[in-house]
C-alpha cells in the first residue's frame, strides 16, 4: 500500500509540473506579437511524455505543422519527434535516423547530468551518464539497425507495439516488445529479417517513399520485353505473381498468340468488334490486338490495380498508342492524347472487372486471372453480344489436375481422380463450368477450342443466345464412369431413370472379374466436342498471316485431332470448303469468299448445290472426334517393344478404327476403339525384346502366347521381307544396271 500511495503522489506531481510548463509556454507565445520565443529560429516543442525530452525544431517546420494540424488532426504518438538534419517527410517515426550522431542528439548527452534512452522506457533502461548512454545507443539500437537509402531504422523498446496482456494479481501490466518502424508503411514488425524482407517487397512494388503514397520506380529500373512487335515495360521481379502488380510470364506466349488468332478470325466475322482485357496487368495482350487488327478492334484493357493501369498507359505511349481514358477520369482532366476514338486508340479503365463486364457489352472477353476464373463467368456472359467469343485460361492447375480434388470440388463441383487422360479431363471440366454459367442466363455455348498444357487451360467458346441452345449445350453436361482397374471409360446414358447395374455401360468385364467396386463416378463433365475444325483452319491461317511461328504447329495437330485423321499436309491458301464452314447452324464465310464461287447457272441448280453442301456439312460435323485417348506406353506389354506411334496409328485405320493424335499427352492416341481392341492390336504388332547374349537368361514372353509358337508380328515381318527380296529381284533382272536391294528394316 506505501508503494501505491507513493506512484500516486509521484504521477499527482509530474502532472502539476507539465501544466506549470504549459502556462509558461503560453506566457512566452503572448509576448513579442504573439511570436513564440526563438533562439536561432529554433522552437522548443512538447515534451515526449515517456522521457521528457526536449527536441529543437525550426521555425519553419513548426508553422507548416499547425498549417496541417488544422487541415487533418495529428497523430498523438511518442515517435513523431524529428531530428534538426532531416530532410524526410515528418511521419518519420524517431528511432529512423541517418547518424548515430543524430540519435545522440535527441538524448541531449551532457556529463554533467543523467539523461534517459530515447528509444527504451524506463522500466527497461535508467537514466545514466553520457558515456554510459552513448555505448547504449551505439551497441543495442544502431549495431542492430536496418538501413535504407541512408537511413537507418533502429530497434525500438517504447510502447508503440504491445503485446499480449499479463495478470500480475489486481493490476495489468502491459508488455513492451522490441520491434522496428518501417519507414515506408509506418508498420512496426518484430524480427530484423522480416523487416529486411518487408523493406524489399515495398522496393519491388516501387513504393519507395513514406506516407502510405505510392510512387512509381525509376524507369531505370524497368526493363523493357519484346514478343510479337509488341514492347511493354515491367518490372525486375514480373515473373513473380505475388509480389508484383505487373506480372508478365514469358511462358504465356503460345496462349497468347492462340486468343490473338482468334480474336482475328472474328474481326473477319463482323466489323469494328469490341473486345475486352479483363485482367491488363501489362497491357501486352491488348496491345497486340490494337497494334496488328487496327481498325477491326476496339481495345478495352482494364485492371483494378492503381499500378498496373498506370504501366499500361506507359505501355500504351511506348508503342505509340493513344489512351482513352472512361468518363470518371476525364471528369478529372486526366486524359492522355486527344481521347479521338481511332485505330491507335486503347481504352483503359479501372475497375473491378465483375462490374465492367456488367456495365457494358462486348463482342470478345478474355479473362485471365491469377488463378481460377470461376468467379467471372456469370458476369461474362451476362451482357456478351450473340454470336460472340468468351476465352478464359485457367492456371489453377493443381486443382485441375486431380493433385487437391477438395478444391476442385469447392471451385468446380465436379469429382476428378487422377487418370491417364487427366489433362482432357480437366478442359472438361472447366467447359462444364462455363456450360452451367451460360445456361442461368439463358445462352448456350458451341466449344471452339480447347488446350490444356504444362502451365495453363485454355477454353474458347462462341455464345448462342437463347432457351433452347441453353437447354441443348446443358444436356451435354454428365457423369462419367470411371473403371480403377484398366482405366476404361464411358459417359452415362442420357435420362433420369435408374440403371439397376452401371456396371453394364462399361465395355470391359473388371466388375465380374475383380471384388468389390471396380468404377468410379467422375463428373460433372463436358461430353461434347472441344474443337471446331472450320473455326481451327480459319485459326491456322491467320497464324501463317501473322506470321506466328510457336501457334502453328499446336494448330495443325488441333485439326488433326478434331477431324480424328493422322497428320496430312495443310495449305496455307484459303479455298472455298475452308472459308464456309457451318458452326451451330450459321453460315460463316470469310471476305475472300464471293457468293459466285457457290453458284452454278440456274436457280434450281443452285439451290440444290447449297442444299447438297449444307447436308455434307452437317454429317461431317456431326461426325464429332470420340472423346478421350489411351496413352500407348500406360498399356504397354512387358517383355514386348511396342511399335512406332505412327506405325501404329497406321495399324489401327487400317482395323477399321478413327484415330488420330492429340495434344494433350504426346503419347496419346484419340481413337472409337474400345480398349480390348487397342490392346489386341498393340499386342498383335508387337516384337519379343531380345536379351543380347543367351547366358543371360531366356526371353520372357507373354503367357498367351507359347515357347514353340511364332510370334505373329514376327511372322508377319518375315512374310513382307519375303515380299521384298522378291521384288527386288524382279527389278534387278529388268534393268540393265544392277542397283542394290533394300532392307526391310531400313
Amino acid at each position: 500500500m506505501a508503494a501505491l500511495e507513493a506512484a500516486e503522489a509521484a504521477l499527482g506531481q509530474q502532472l502539476q509540473q507539465e501544466e506549470e510548463e504549459e502556462e509558461e509556454d503560453h506566457g512566452h507565445e503572448r509576448e513579442g506579437d504573439g511570436e513564440p520565443a526563438a533562439l536561432n529560429g529554433l522552437v522548443l516543442s512538447e515534451k515526449v511524455k515517456s522521457n521528457n525530452i526536449d527536441v529543437k525544431i525550426p521555425k519553419s517546420e513548426l508553422e507548416a505543422e499547425e498549417k496541417g494540424a488544422e487541415e487533418e488532426r495529428p497523430r498523438e504518438s511518442d515517435g513523431n519527434i524529428l531530428d534538426v538534419s532531416s530532410s524526410y517527410p515528418r511521419d518519420k517515426h524517431i528511432s529512423i535516423q541517418r547518424h548515430l550522431a543524430d540519435l545522440e542528439k535527441l538524448a541531449d548527452l551532457r556529463e554533467d547530468e543523467r539523461k534517459p534512452c530515447p528509444l527504451c522506457p524506463e522500466e527497461k533502461f535508467k537514466a545514466c551518464y553520457s558515456h554510459k548512454l552513448h555505448r547504449h545507443l551505439q551497441n543495442l539500437h544502431w549495431k542492430v539497425s536496418v538501413e535504407f537509402e541512408g537511413y537507418r531504422m533502429c530497434i525500438c523498446h517504447l510502447s508503440c507495439r504491445p503485446v499480449k496482456p499479463n495478470l500480475v494479481g489486481d493490476q495489468t501490466l502491459s508488455k513492451m516488445g522490441a520491434h522496428y518502424h518501417c519507414i515506408i508503411c509506418s508498420a512496426t514488425i518484430v524480427r530484423r529479417t522480416d523487416m529486411i524482407g518487408h523493406i524489399n517487397r515495398h522496393v519491388n512494388k516501387g513504393e519507395t517513399e513514406s506516407r502510405f503514397i505510392t510512387v512509381r520506380a525509376p524507369k531505370s529500373s524497368y526493363e523493357v520485353v519484346k514478343e510479337s512487335a509488341t514492347d511493354v515495360q515491367v518490372l525486375p521481379n514480373h515473373s513473380t505473381p505475388q509480389k508484383t502488380d505487373s506480372y508478365f510470364n514469358p511462358k504465356m506466349k503460345l496462349n497468347r498468340q492462340l486468343i490473338f488468332c482468334a480474336l482475328a478470325v472474328l474481326a473477319g466475322e463482323r466489323k469494328p468488334i469490341e473486345c475486352l482485357d479483363a485482367f491488363g496487368a501489362t497491357g501486352i495482350m491488348g496491345l497486340q490486338w490494337a497494334k496488328h487488327l487496327r481498325s477491326s478492334v476496339k481495345v478495352t484493357i482494364n485492371d483494378c490495380n492503381e499500378n498496373s493501369v498506370s504501366m499500361i498507359k506507359e505501355n500504351c505511349h511506348l508503342n505509340k498508342m493513344k489512351v482513352k481514358l472512361n468518363i470518371r477520369e476525364q471528369d478529372n482532366n486526366e486524359t492522355v492524347g486527344n481521347g479521338e476514338e481511332n485505330s491507335d486508340t486503347i481504352e483503359v479503365t479501372k475497375m473491378d472487372a465483375n462490374v465492367i463486364m456488367h456495365l457494358r457489352s462486348f463482342d470478345f472477353i478474355h479473362l485471365d486471372p491469377f488463378g481460377t476464373s470461376v468467379n467471372y463467368l456469370d458476369s461474362a456472359f451476362r451482357n456478351v453480344r450473340n454470336l460472340g467469343i468468351v476465352s478464359l485460361t485457367s492456371t489453377d492447375i493443381s486443382s485441375l489436375y486431380a493433385k487437391a480434388q477438395h478444391v476442385t470440388q469447392r471451385h468446380y463441383g465436379c469429382n476428378i481422380v487422377r487418370t491417364e487422360y487427366y489433362k482432357e479431363l480437366a478442359a472438361r471440366t472447366v467447359i462444364a463450368a462455363v456450360t452451367r454459367a451460360a445456361a442461368r442466363c439463358n445462352k448456350g455455348i458451341e466449344v471452339l477450342l480447347a488446350v490444356a498444357l504444362e502451365h495453363f487451360v485454355l477454353v474458347v467458346v462462341r455464345v448462342l443466345r437463347g432457351p433452347t441452345p441453353a437447354d441443348d449445350s446443358a444436356r451435354k453436361v454428365r457423369y462419367l464412369i470411371h473403371c480403377q482397374w484398366c482405366e476404361e471409360r464411358v459417359f452415362q446414358k442420357e435420362g433420369n431413370m435408374m440403371e439397376e447395374n452401371p456396371y453394364q455401360q462399361l465395355p470391359c468385364d473388371c466388375h465380374g472379374s475383380m471384388p468389390g467396386k471396380t468404377a468410379v463416378l467422375l463428373g460433372p463433365l463436358w461430353s461434347g466436342a472441344l474443337f471446331n475444325t472450320g473455326f481451327l483452319r480459319r485459326m491456322l491461317l491467320e497464324a501463317v498471316q501473322y506470321g506466328l511461328d510457336e501457334a502453328q504447329p499446336l494448330l495443325k495437330t488441333l485439326v488433326c485431332e478434331s477431324e480424328c485423321t493422322t497428320l496430312k499436309p495443310f495449305s496455307t491458301h484459303s479455298p472455298g470448303d475452308e472459308n464456309k464452314q457451318e458452326e451451330c447452324g450459321v453460315y460463316i464465310r470469310t471476305p475472300n469468299t464471293s457468293v459466285e464461287s457457290y453458284l452454278v447457272h440456274g436457280k434450281r441448280k443452285s439451290e440444290e448445290v447449297l442444299r447438297g453442301a449444307a447436308k455434307r456439312q452437317r454429317a461431317e460435323h456431326s461426325a464429332e472426334h470420340p472423346p478421350f485417348y489411351y496413352n500407348i506406353h500406360r498399356h504397354s506389354i512387358k517383355g514386348m517393344n511396342m511399335p512406332k506411334l505412327n506405325k501404329f496409328l497406321n495399324y489401327l485405320s487400317e482395323a477399321g478404327y478413327r484415330v488420330s493424335r492429340t495434344h494433350f499427352d504426346p503419347m496419346g492416341v484419340r481413337t472409337n476403339a474400345p480398349l480390348a481392341q487397342f490392346k489386341t492390336v498393340l499386342m498383335e504388332y508387337s516384337t519379343p525384346t531380345y536379351v543380347g547374349a543367351q547366358a543371360e537368361g531366356p526371353v520372357h514372353l507373354p503367357a498367351d502366347i507359347q515357347v514353340g509358337e511364332e510370334v505373329p508380328a514376327a511372322a508377319a515381318i518375315k512374310v513382307e521381307e519375303a515380299e521384298l527380296a522378291e521384288d527386288d529381284k524382279s527389278e534387278v533382272s529388268a534393268a540393265t544396271q544392277p542397283y542394290p536391294t533394300h532392307c526391310a528394316a531400313d
